[in-house]
């Protein structure tokens, strides 16, 4: 007998501190369809809410990251968003914690939208990325025409997205939108290092760090010490802190309790 059950369409799996996300329809170019956004939700729903886990990272499984939007789910009335998260469970309510986007393979559409509601992207030099909506008569709408002009300069963003071309990571690289750069094949093993590295800092002060940056451009200008302040003084008086700065004075690696 052979076991027909169906392949889990996103797979979780922890690496210490890290959990790796795996969109799984490879046979779809890991398209997102109704039952990916539901579980790319819960996985990010379990990344905050574990505090063994200090870091996710969100890949695609089969040689490709993701082709957006599942057409054919879509033409039969499936929705690929989940109700406040939007779509793929992921653009509207991104994680606390850092998540990393690992790319081996096309990111287009939705994908692309998927890597910009990442914190940090690593790629592949050949992996390539795009919002080619407009060729098809739609708009990319889950996130691409607001974030991609934050990554990129504005001209190079524009062309982007009016003639819906893609671009590789080799020419991405140099303007700031992939951190860094990892041979075909050894992409998730260089985000799961970046991973690592993060998790071995404070966990709330890395949390505490990650809201300012991602809050702090909606800001008057008048107002960003005072809610830095308002974010950042309990990680001052946390637990971490103390023993962080026991640490440094006792030579060795500190103990983190994310209290």
């Amino acid at each position: 007998m052979t076991d027909e059950t169906p392949a889990p369409v996103v797979l979780t799996e922890r690496v210490g501190p890290v959990l790796v996300i795996t969109l799984n329809r490879p046979d779809a170019r890991n398209a997102v369809n109704g039952a990916v956004a539901q579980a790319v939700a819960a996985a990010i729903d379990l990344l905050d809410a574990d505090p063994d886990l200090r870091v996710g990272v969100i890949t695609g499984a089969g040689g490709y990251f993701c082709a957006g939007m599942d057409l054919k789910s879509f033409l039969r009335g499936e929705s690929p968003r989940v109700e406040g998260r939007g779509f793929a469970g992921l653009v509207e309510a991104t994680p606390a914690k850092p998540l990393i986007a690992a790319v081996d393979g096309p990111a287009l559409a939705g994908g692309f939208e998927i890597v910009l509601a990442a914190d940090l992207v690593v790629a592949a030099p050949t992996a390539t990325f795009g919002l080619p909506e407009v060729r098809r008569g739609l708009v990319a709408a889950a996130g691409g025409l607001t974030r991609l002009p934050a990554r990129l300069p504005r001209a190079v963003a524009l062309e982007m997205v009016l003639t819906g071309k893609s671009m590789t990571a080799a020419q991405l690289h140099p303007l700031g939108l992939v951190n860094r750069l990892a041979p075909e094949g050894g992409v998730l093993a260089a985000a799961l290092e970046l991973a690592e590295e993060i998790a071995g800092n404070g966990p709330l002060a890395v949390r505490a760090s990650k809201k300012v940056v991602d809050e702090s451009p909606g800001w008057p200008p008048a107002d960003a010490f005072e809610r830095t302040r308002q974010i950042v003084m309990p990680v001052f008086d946390s637990n971490d802190a103390r023993e962080g700065a026991a640490a440094f004075t006792e030579r060795r690696a500190p103990v983190w309790t994310a209290t």
